[in-house]
């Protein structure tokens, strides 16, 4: 599977972005996907996740209630629609592919390049 994220930018504490992961090679629908961050001198860390029908979401609880994963199989697309967007949120996002959702980026086969959200106060 090859991951293209987008939708990255700059905007304003309490402002909005919605990122966008681009799926092609592979049957779409049969993969869980997730996304994680990572902030400057900082490990990676998860986000959200959502299992391949979409029935089942998980989010870290420093994004619950202000983020939402989301997919279309039609489009062969995952999202990430981020409100209340705090400084904190700043790092690049990464959209990642596999067998099950999970908080664990060992979990995941296949990665996107990554897509930069910066937050200014």
């Amino acid at each position: 599977v090859q991951l293209q994220a987008s939708g990255g930018g700059l905007v304003q504490a309490g402002g909005s972005l919605r990122l966008s992961c681009a799926a092609s090679g592979r049957t779409f629908s049969n993969y869980a996907m997730g996304w994680f961050r990572q902030a400057p001198g900082k490990e990676r860390e998860f986000v959200a996740a959502i299992s391949w029908s979409g029935g089942s979401r998980y989010y870290a609880g420093s994004v619950n209630g202000r983020f939402t994963i989301s997919r279309d199989n039609d489009k062969n697309t995952v999202y990430l629609q981020m409100n209340s967007l705090k400084p904190e949120d700043t790092a690049v996002y990464y959209c990642a592919a596999g067998p099950g959702p999970g908080r664990d980026s060992t979990q995941y086969d296949y990665w996107g390049q990554g897509t930069q959200v910066t937050v200014s106060s």
